[in-house]
């Protein structure tokens, strides 16, 4: 198919493409023998042949570099080595540390990243479930409602980034800790007014890179992060590898569990139980409308990351709530923060508590976001029905059974990649050599959303997508 036949197709289509949004065409020719590296590198010239497109990747790009450089800005007074002992003794800190994009670990002025943000947003969702207008304005005023809702978010960002500031500060400058010391109490205000000004610039720059439509920029932050540690994490391995030979075996099989899972990911993140859906016919006017057969995609991951950050928020809260009452009861602090880590130490109670967590919220996120009787509803407006199944309360009960069902493997499958660097550790036994199943769910679904993204920029500027 050349380039003019395929400019035709999509006029046809109703996607008839500008001289300014496609400044030259591409002939699409037959990849049958080309090495996917060449056919890769093929695709990546297309994007930056396209001078739009092209200004766009490398202002995202920018813009993930403008944060790893707030990432390496350490807050004034930090102790390093102090900082990497608390962070290599406590899961739930590397766990936190995630999200942050790296920045947490290093004590930076973005150490919360957008952590305050995702925590805004969760609790937003929350609400719909209370109050009826917030789900009216979420879910049926449109854009307009929606940008209304994420600006909402944004204020909600604001207190909670100054919490949770105040709580991390709190707990890394005590005297179990020290971290960090302050030298006064404006010093410790004036350290929680930086943090929670590096939180609102990197949710800034993620609505920045998110307009661009090359990916979601909160994601984007959260996953240059994840990737930056890479080389880091290379280094260690191979000096290990230098000092104790005997270890090579377990590298190896680390290397080989870890392409396992990778592909257990994509292929739970991009699985789906297709519900066949059918229109009736329907006459308006002098046209027949109707009559066509689709299908309605259910996930079978369809909470994604965030019941594994309800599990987590779960987990710190009594931690939180100890430092919030040191201002008040220190003795009373220090007993509940000594009971917490006394139970979340043992790596078995640990485990379970987290893999059961997770699995309760991924069907409480399920049922917030997958609204059966909803769905049901909108079909038997538009005349479509499922065959074999009656519209209206049975088609909702149906789907709900569905639901239900493909929700109980995604649970599973979250829980074990929650719990994945516990496994790991107790079998290898080495401390640096954990699986990090979220960071691993977090990587490959922004890149698969990335890449899509990326695709439909490339199809309307008529190239083949990859």
């Amino acid at each position: 198919m050349n380039a003019r036949r395929t400019r035709r197709s999509l006029s046809e289509g109703g996607c008839n493409a500008t001289a300014d949004s496609a400044p030259r065409y591409l002939e699409i020719k037959d990849i049958a023998g080309v090495s996917p590296r060449s056919f890769m590198f093929s695709k990546v010239l297309q994007i930056f042949r396209i001078k739009e497109l092209r200004v766009k990747v490398l202002f995202v790009l920018g813009m993930l570099a403008v944060f790893r450089m707030l990432a390496a800005i350490p807050v004034p007074g930090v102790d390093p080595e102090r900082l990497k002992q608390i962070f290599e003794s406590n899961q739930l800190l590397g766990f936190l540390n995630i999200f942050s994009g790296g920045a947490l670990s290093n004590f930076s002025v973005a150490m919360l990243g957008v952590a305050p943000y995702i925590t805004a947003t969760i609790i937003m969702q929350l609400l719909t479930m209370i109050f009826p207008k917030l789900k009216q304005l979420y879910y049926e005023e449109g854009a307009a409602g929606r940008a209304k809702f994420n600006r909402i978010s944004r204020y909600l960002t604001v207190p909670l980034a100054c919490l949770q500031a105040y709580g991390f500060l709190n707990l890394l400058s005590s005297p179990a800790q020290q971290v960090i010391a302050f030298n006064s109490y404006a010093d410790f205000v004036r350290a929680v007014i930086v943090v929670t000004a590096g939180t609102m610039l990197l949710m800034w720059i993620g609505e920045l890179i998110t307009e661009k439509k090359i990916g979601n920029g909160i994601s984007l932050i959260i996953f240059a992060g994840i990737v930056a540690d890479l080389p880091s994490f290379v280094r260690n391995a191979v000096s290990i590898l230098q000092t104790t030979p005997s270890a090579v075996p377990t590298y190896i099989a680390y290397a080989i569990l870890s392409l396992i899972i990778i592909a257990a990911v994509v292929a739970i993140n991009e699985g789906e139980r297709k519900v066949p859906i059918s229109y009736a016919k329907q006459v308006r006017g002098n046209r027949l409308y109707g009559g066509v057969s689709s299908y309605l995609p259910l996930k079978v991951n369809q909470a994604g990351v965030i019941p594994i950050i309800f599990a987590i928020s779960i987990l710190l809260f009594p931690q939180f709530i100890a430092q919030i009452g040191a201002a008040f009861r220190p003795d009373l602090a220090s007993a509940l923060n000594d009971l917490v880590s006394k139970i979340l130490g043992n790596q078995i109670i640990y485990g379970s508590l987290y893999f059961a967590l997770v699995f309760i919220f991924t069907y409480f996120y399920t049922a917030i976001t997958f609204d059966p009787k909803e769905i049901s509803q909108n079909l038997q407006k538009n005349g479509g029905f499922i065959p074999g199944i009656r519209p209206g309360l049975s088609t909702a009960e149906f789907l709900s059974k569905i639901i239900k069902r493909i929700t109980f493997f995604g649970a599973i499958f979250l829980g074990f990649i929650a719990v994945l660097p516990n496994i790991t550790q107790i079998l290898t036994g080495i401390q640096a050599l954990t699986i990090g199943g979220t960071a691993m769910l977090i990587v490959v679904s922004v890149a698969l959303e990335t890449m899509k993204q990326i695709e439909s920029q490339l199809v309307m500027r008529e190239y083949e997508g990859f």
